[in-house]
């Protein structure tokens, strides 16, 4: 199962403009799956990263480290982006 490990780099967290930024940019990797969960967190508890209400709900703050998941091969391009939108500071 492909996976990535990213920290959160705005300085608010993930509030409301960056979640969107991220979730749209999921929804566009739709397809292949992908979650994302605290890292210290079994994958099963994971949520759909194409969802803002689920991230919202994970309360993720500046510093907190998540991984990405998918279950599809051929996913690593698209989970690298999304690490790489998690590791912006939106607020700056």
């Amino acid at each position: 199962m492909p996976e990535r490990t990213a920290t959160i780099a705005s300085t608010s967290g993930l509030h409301a403009r960056p979640a969107t930024v991220f979730v749209e940019a999921a929804a566009a990797y739709e397809d292949l799956e992908i979650t994302i969960g605290r890292e210290e967190e079994p994958a099963d508890e994971a949520m759909d990263a194409s969802s803002v209400l689920s991230l919202m709900s994970l309360g993720l703050e500046h510093g907190d480290r998540v991984v990405l998941r998918s279950v599809k091969a051929g996913s690593e391009k698209a989970l690298d982006h999304l690490a790489g939108l998690l590791q912006i500071n939106h607020d700056a």
